[in-house]
């Protein structure tokens, strides 16, 4: 078994603060598992780093009047604060501004530019003819063709949603000088997706794919069925890694094609500090390194295809053994939102909570969007702070630690006890019966960690405290007292072990509380405790008999009505996008629309159809191509469905289908037609869709 596990986190971008988003989507699952990997003993380096190019850098420094070098500066440093306060402890944290990082990136394109990799493609995109540059997709503003809004950018309109592509705006303008761009040719070098894909080395990676999750493999699955094309690994913009070829002047390197080099050239600089230069070699291109990468799952296509094709091509390197990607978590019931400050910064929620690092990482952890999307609310947060940490875990140990110091002056009692009478029998039927159901719970524990279910494992370690709890119940030693001090004892004892017992099953999940509750106890779990721990879920005689205890602390409070309230104020909603020129209002009365009459709506052709194929459009966070079967016909359809649905999930849906809606182009691609949706009372999409299945085709009337 591989004993060597390099693991990476997605380079968060340095535009903006780390927002509980990106905790939960990424950062914190990661961190758990590196401390679980930890406390086995085994050789884990954690890697990381601020993703610090790209068009969204620039345009933040233009709107604050900065350097885009002043953004990334300001922000890096209060992102790996955030971090490092949060309890998420990276082996190095870099960045992709360093020298070593753009020499790494220029090396590794020259390398593939070398052996002939790229295809050289020319292609025609928006120039401002007054400012003398190409412009990317957010240097261009003009009219939505759905909304009408006036400042749509040429990737969204930020009023109504919807994924553009520049040509698709009306009367588009150059946010740089105000001018109407024109459409120039420019030279772009393209990595072939398509034909790499067809490669035996990348067939045999494919096969490794087959054992991830199903929300990781099924995107992959997605993209390779609808079939790959080749990709721009360079831009024409002036803020970047400037390619390294002659024939490229002005151009810079994509920012997905330099972003997961962080990583190679993170583990460069670390081990370069270390005074060990060569030694990133090990973690790179040794087959007994183990290459697990976290992610958000807007990212999956980068880590899953983009960057291992990058590394076969290149050569040398190990390929991805796991990419446990999380689904989005969403804040009370709505789409986490930067642009609109729709967001719980990590930054403010440690300023605004000091020393509650661990109630944040609980709450996290408990409704990981692991599978599917989930939600973050105050009131979850308050009642499971309040109702588990405190409740469970934290009046447990409280309970255990009091009546040791009571009855035992906070010595750990003798528990040897002969089950000579009925009650001591009792006492003992109860601590076998305790012990194997905790053996239970810490298998369950291990298996889950093991298989990237966090969500799971935090709940077994918490199930521990539960049963402490369940068993001090049962034996109930207050009363069991007056009667045999010793059968007291022996309850006690066990009690004790259990309080050691979660102070290392909790510390992946709960590292702050872990080592207040060894302080605690005054006792410090060793090495090889731990290992048998997270090795065997067996803790061998932690506590002896003797053992003075430390004096007990709660390990939790109680989170107030005042506390949430004042967070929830601070979450009101923004108000929505005005329009400088906005189009013909439609009469609103009682939330409807102007009236139609029956002919108006008979020129509706509404059809039952079956979506048979779906995938992710590319570059747009909200659109899904969709293969809709009307019996008669197969169409495409572009839905802006992917924050609600996932490609793989809707395949086989009933859907109704607006079948004469005139074809429009959206991202490149011609959509023949509507899905019809509602909107449930949570704000989640759900299909309008025959209440039986009927043949494709079928009209609707």
């Amino acid at each position: 078994m591989k004993k060597r596990h390099l693991i990476t986190a997605a380079l968060p971008y340095a535009n903006g603060p780390v927002h509980i988003g990106h905790l939960a989507g990424c950062y914190l699952p990661a961190d758990i598992y590196v401390r679980y990997l930890q406390a086995k003993g085994e050789e884990v380096l954690f890697i990381c780093g601020t993703d610090e190019h790209g068009v969204a850098i620039t345009l933040k420094a233009r709107k604050e009047g900065k350097t885009p070098q002043a953004v990334v500066d300001e922000y890096y440093t209060l992102i790996r604060d955030s971090f490092e306060e949060a309890g998420i402890l990276f082996s190095h944290f870099s960045r992709t501004s360093r020298p070593i990082h753009h020499e790494t990136a220029q090396d590794f394109f020259l390398e593939l530019y070398k052996k002939g990799q790229f295809d050289e493609i020319e292609t025609e995109q928006y120039y401002d003819q007054e400012a003398g540059q190409f412009l990317a997709d957010r240097y261009i503003i003009g009219t939505c063709p759905n909304c009408s809004f006036d400042r749509a950018y040429g990737d969204q309109c930020e009023n109504c949603g919807t994924s553009l592509s520049p040509t698709d705006l009306i009367h588009p303008k150059s946010a740089l000088s105000g001018a109407a761009p024109i459409l120039k040719k420019t030279l772009n070098w393209f990595l072939p997706m398509d034909r790499m894909a067809e490669k035996p080395a990348f067939k045999k990676y494919q096969k490794r794919v087959e054992h991830w999750k199903t929300n990781v493999k099924g995107q992959f699955n997605s993209w390779l069925q609808q079939g790959l094309h080749p990709r721009s690994m360079t831009r024409d913009l002036d803020w970047g890694i400037p390619v390294p070829l002659d024939a490229a002047k002005g151009k810079v390197l994509y920012v997905w094609f330099d972003a997961p080099i962080g990583y190679i050239s993170a583990t460069k600089e670390y081990f370069l500090e270390k005074g060990e230069p060569n030694r990133w070699k090990d973690y790179w291109q040794d087959e007994n390194t183990r290459l697990v990468h976290f992610i958000g799952k807007d990212n999956i296509v980068f880590h899953t295809l983009i960057f291992p094709m990058m590394l076969l091509e290149h050569g040398g390197f190990i390929l991805p053994d796991q990419v446990p990607a999380n689904e989005f978590l969403n804040l009370e019931g709505e789409k986490l939102s930067t642009s609109r400050n729709w967001a719980i910064w990590l930054h403010e929620y440690l300023k605004d909570f000091p020393g509650k690092q661990d109630e944040l990482r609980y709450t996290l952890t408990a409704i990981a969007p692991e599978t599917k999307d989930s939600d973050f609310t105050w009131k979850d947060y308050q009642l499971r702070v309040n109702s588990e940490l405190v409740a469970i875990l934290g009046n447990f140990v409280n309970r255990v630690m009091v009546l040791i110091h009571k009855y035992y002056e906070g010595a750990v009692p003798d528990g040897r006890i002969k089950p000579d009478t009925a009650a001591r029998a009792a006492v003992m039927d109860a601590i076998r019966g305790h012990q194997e159901e905790m053996l239970t719970h810490q298998a369950e524990l291990l298996k889950a960690i093991q298989e990237f279910r966090f969500r799971d494992a935090q709940a077994w370690m918490m199930n521990i405290a539960r049963s402490g709890n369940k068993f001090l119940a049962e034996t109930e030693p207050w009363k069991l007292i007056k009667e045999d001090e010793e059968a007291v004892g022996a309850v006690l004892l066990q009690a004790a072990q259990d309080c050691a017992t979660l102070a290392v099953a909790c510390a992946p999940f709960l590292p702050f509380t872990a080592a207040k509750l060894q302080k605690q106890l005054n006792w410090e779990a060793n090495e090889t405790m731990y290992k048998a721990f997270w090795k065997d879920g067996m803790l061998l005689a932690p506590l002896e008999t003797g053992h003075k205890l430390g004096m007990p602390e709660l390990l939790f409070r109680n989170i107030e009505d005042e506390q949430m309230d004042a967070q929830r104020a601070r979450l009101i909603k923004p108000a929505p996008i005005q329009m400088e020129n906005k189009p013909e209002p439609r009469n609103t009365t009682a939330g409807l629309k102007a009236e139609i009459q029956y002919d108006d709506f008979a020129r509706l052709d509404l059809r039952a159809g079956t979506i048979i194929a779906a995938e992710k459009v590319e570059g747009a966070d909200k659109l899904l191509k969709l293969t809709v079967d009307l019996g008669f016909e197969q169409r495409t359809v572009v839905s802006g469905i992917a924050l609600h649905f996932t490609a793989e999930a809707i395949v086989g849906q009933q859907v109704t289908v607006l079948a004469n809606l005139a074809p429009r182009k959206l991202r490149g691609i011609v959509s023949q037609g509507m899905i019809l949706m509602a909107e449930n009372a949570d704000g989640k999409l759900v299909f309008v869709s025959p209440s039986e299945s009927t043949n494709p085709g079928a009209g609707i009337s």
